[in-house]
């Protein structure tokens, strides 16, 4: 009788959970297909005489995803647009009749160098069509939000604020001395003189060599940086170079105004009032405005026939594909680019070559797993045997190391000037822990073994000479292929790309002298450079992996989402970290981490 009576209460505590989990799911189901709907569903009216409204706030990034459960469980879902998107608009704009001008609302925008470089591109181009103007305000400007505006019609400022243009800065953090405090050493193998990423384990400060290849490529970058400021301000190099070595933004407002870096000191219903009398309205309120993302919506992005001289469209085969990889390149995981997925849509887009004209591969990648990057590469390859079809590679932020070795086998490859690429190197690291077991935590081990390299690796007992000469002939193996694929790619001799290569890392700019890269521009460039070397002037664009994100899998892992919940950025940043350390190939073709400020 008891143990009838506990069988059916818990089949009834089995029914109760099953129900509220279906429940829950139906619940949520219906909320992420609202948001999803009514983000793509918007139908919004651009009308004449419109201003364009581009709030340059947030994080940049170069894909949109969808909301994730958590995203929705906390309320934060936001309409986030990609660097691809705000271009393609801003370039829409300038040939679209109904927008009169851009009203940009600097609040602070986060992205790299190359991205703000896009943007400025774009608002250069609509600056420079008949009858249209810019018009930007900001309490403050950070440098990259600044630089990607200056070429605005007007820059307004705010009577308090400041424009903050410091020039360029990278910080490397070094662990050395904490790995041997803690008993740790990190056995390293590498091929490449200017491959860095391992110093920080190895070295206790920077070597001459990373040093150098720095300073050679973040001055480049800034030359570029404050001669394009200078041009669109109408000022000389020397003098940005000025306003960064005095500090412009400590300086009142109306010295920014007095030198030229803004042309406006006022308040933002004073900038607004201004554009409103700019379209002959009384007030701001009257303005007939459209948020950039509501424009992206009302438009069709993949449509070029805004264009000079190019028709919508008509046939399927007009369609120039664009594939991005962003992020670290893994074997496995569930974000950046992992090799099996880029291949599985590479050769998707093989299956599906009859509709296309060419594909544009879209980098944004600092490199990671060697294998995963040979398989992406040999995929691109079969890519353009079997369908016969132009392969070109744009280039974002950064495409060095495994991010080019992706790229190498492009028909032309475009980056931005301060594009970080090149890297070309391959190295390997094994922690050995022994120190810390044994001295630290007074731990013993022993192991039992049929074969003398039984347990390698292992970060218990170091390698033996026999196992690091091994390792390195490996490491070189792959360090060979690396540099033969690049040579093939390029159209030059694999003396002549080791010369070039050794892990050293370019800019853009210099990347194009030495023959990494073909043309300096932005994915915009390079998808008009496809379609002109094709001689076609009807083509739409269409981006890839199409955005179907599997949304439902994340309430099959409901702990970590739990578990995750209400932990800060950083924090969960060195977790995931951490976590991509543990899973790491042992060869890596990556570059080191690098954020210029």
């Amino acid at each position: 009788m008891i143990k009838r009576f506990f069988l059916t209460f818990l089949g009834s505590m089995a029914a109760i959970w099953l129900s509220l989990l279906l429940f829950g799911v139906i619940f949520v189901t219906g909320i992420v297909s609202a948001v999803m709907s009514s983000s793509d569903k918007k139908t919004t009216k651009v009308g004449k005489h419109s201003v364009l409204v581009f709030d340059m706030s947030g994080e940049i990034c170069e894909i949109k995803g969808t909301p994730t459960v958590s995203d929705i469980m906390s309320g934060n879902v936001t309409d986030r647009r990609s660097l691809g998107q705000i271009t393609a608009a801003i370039y829409r704009a300038a040939h679209d009749s109904r927008i009169d001008g851009i009203y940009v609302e600097c609040n602070g925008a986060v992205a790299g160098i190359a991205s703000f470089q896009a943007i400025d591109e774009a608002l250069r181009y609509f600056a420079s069509r008949p009858d249209k103007w810019i018009v930007s305000y900001a309490d403050s400007y950070t440098q990259g939000n600044y630089y990607a505006v200056s070429s605005s019609t007007e820059l307004w400022l705010n009577p308090l604020g400041a424009v903050d243009v410091h020039g360029l800065s990278a910080t490397t953090m070094f662990y050395t001395g904490l790995l041997d405090k803690l008993g740790v050493k990190m056995q390293v193998l590498r091929v490449g003189t200017f491959k860095s990423a391992v110093e920080p384990y190895i070295l206790k400060d920077m070597s001459q060599a990373s040093r150098m290849q720095q300073e050679v490529y973040m001055n480049s970058i800034w030359n570029a940086v404050k001669e394009r400021i200078a041009e669109n301000r109408e000022v000389t190099p020397d003098q940005v170079n000025r306003w960064a070595d005095d500090l412009l933004f400590t300086m009142p407002a109306d010295s920014a105004k007095a030198f030229g870096a803004v042309s406006a000191v006022g308040y933002r219903h004073q900038a607004e009032k201004h554009i409103a009398e700019m379209v002959d309205k009384e007030k701001f309120a009257d303005v007939k405005t459209i948020s950039i993302n509501d424009y992206i919506a009302a438009i069709d992005l993949t449509d070029y026939s805004y264009l000079p001289d190019v028709a919508t469209a008509r046939h399927d085969s007009d369609v120039i594909a664009v594939l991005y990889a962003e992020g670290e390149i893994s074997d496995n995981g569930k974000s950046g680019i992992i090799g099996d997925d880029m291949v599985k849509e590479i050769e998707n887009l093989i299956d599906d070559s009859d509709r296309l004209a060419g594909l544009i591969l879209r980098v944004n990648s600092p490199g990671g797993s060697a294998f995963a990057s040979e398989q992406i590469w040999e995929a691109l390859e079969r890519f353009k045997s079997e369908t016969g079809l132009p392969f070109y590679v744009s280039m974002g932020d950064v495409a060095a190391s495994g991010g080019y070795y992706i790229s190498c086998g492009a028909d032309k490859i475009f980056a931005q000037s301060a594009t970080i690429t090149g890297s070309i190197g391959i190295f390997g690291m094994i922690p050995e822990i022994n120190g810390l077991l044994t001295d630290k935590l007074g731990v013993n081990t022993a192991t039992v073994q049929t074969n003398k390299n039984g347990n390698f690796p292992s970060i218990i007992t170091p390698m033996t000479e026999s196992q690091r000469s091994k390792m390195q002939s490996y490491i070189e193996r792959g360090y060979d292929t690396f540099t033969k694929r690049c040579a093939e790619g390029r159209h030059m001799s694999q003396d002549s790309i080791k010369m070039i290569a050794e892990g050293r890392v370019w800019d853009g700019a210099l990347a194009q002298s030495i023959g990494l890269v073909d043309s300096i521009g932005s994915l915009h460039s390079a998808i008009l450079a496809m379609a002109a070397d094709l001689g076609i002037d009807k083509y739409s664009v269409e981006s890839y992996p199409r955005n179907q994100e599997k949304w439902w899998m994340e309430l099959l892992e409901m702990d970590e989402l739990v578990s995750t919940t209400g932990m800060d950025r950083e924090t969960l940043r060195l977790m995931q970290r951490l976590s991509w350390l543990r899973q790491a190939p042992r060869v890596q073709c990556r570059m080191e981490d690098i954020v210029i400020n």
